[in-house]
């Protein structure tokens, strides 16, 4: 019997259970094969597939295994090799979308420098070690073998962190736009407040309806020509060269906006009496959502 083991990595490795679904009708491979296959889904009439078996059921499979066919998982091949077992690894490749990087493929090349495993570095080559497999002698792994330890255990915690990296760095990528805007629209609704509160405190009174708006007009008009400078150049990225345009169309949005803002103010403390501080807050929320809206369909269009 041969084991298959692709672990629980979220990601397909529908290719290696294809090549040897091959090699099965092509008569190399003879014997019955298992396969512990995670998240890959595939259907075989040649082979006995479960998603996970418990641990004391496959280390059942891995003791009457002839050998084993693994990914390149650290701990798979670590309790194969404690049991004397032949392995063939399979590193799971970033070029296949089969892993977020490509760690198992310096694990697999550690691995067999020291002549524990039978590397497979593409699937063409598959074939022939599993005909080298049987004659094949690979050394006595030593648990204590700390620079084997030590070097596959710098190889993942390099590797985990250049994944978390481009991770972060992809996820940056792919909602750049929405990030950069509302880090603007912060500091945009940061100039807002500040202005309003300058004058409300100083030399505008908020009870008097006119001041009211007065001092809602003059932080508008600061922040919407922050933002707009931010917003071409940071969040939008705008290649326009119809600047005038943009211009007028970006505070055309704005002054829709700003009427919004201005209808909230009047009704929650005009008309409700509110808090005037709390209200300009909860207008800055939905100024900031339209905004970027306006902005998205209208004045930085691509």
């Amino acid at each position: 019997m041969i084991l298959i083991t692709l672990g629980t990595q979220d990601k397909s490795f529908v290719r290696l259970l294809k090549k040897v679904d091959e090699l099965i009708d092509q008569k190399v491979i003879k014997e019955e094969v298992i396969v512990q296959a995670g998240y890959t889904k595939y259907e075989s009439k040649n082979m006995k597939i479960f998603d996970y078996v418990e641990k004391k059921k496959l280390e059942e499979y891995i003791e009457k295994s002839s050998f084993i066919i693994t990914h390149a998982g650290v701990g798979t091949i670590f309790d194969c090799l404690k049991k004397n077992k032949k392995i063939i690894a399979v590193p799971r490749l970033s070029k296949y979308q089969e892993h977020n990087n490509d760690h198992q493929l310096q694990i697999v090349e550690e691995f067999s420098k020291e002549n524990l495993i039978l590397p497979v570095y593409e699937m063409d080559e598959l074939e022939q070690a599993i005909k080298k497999v049987k004659t094949f002698q690979p050394n006595k792994y030593q648990s204590n073998n700390q620079n084997m330890i030590n070097l596959v255990s710098n190889y993942i915690d390099q590797n985990e962190g250049r994944s978390m990296m481009k991770k972060l760095d992809n996820l940056f990528q792919k909602y750049r736009e929405i990030i950069m805007y509302l880090i603007f629209g912060v500091l945009t609704t940061v100039v807002s407040l500040v202005v309003y509160y300058l004058l409300v405190y100083t030399i505008l009174n908020p009870n008097q309806p006119i001041q009211l708006q007065v001092a809602n007009i003059l932080s508008w008009i600061a922040s919407v020509t922050f933002a707009y400078v931010t917003n071409r150049s940071f969040v939008f990225q705008s290649k326009s060269k119809n600047k005038w345009k943009e211009a007028s169309s970006f505070f055309l949005s704005r002054v829709v906006t700003l009427v919004m803002d201005m209808a909230i103010m009047f009704i929650g403390v005009t008309i409700l009496h509110g808090n005037d501080k709390i209200l300009k807050l909860i207008s800055q929320v939905v100024v900031i959502v339209s905004n970027y809206v306006f902005s998205k369909l209208f004045v930085f269009k691509k």
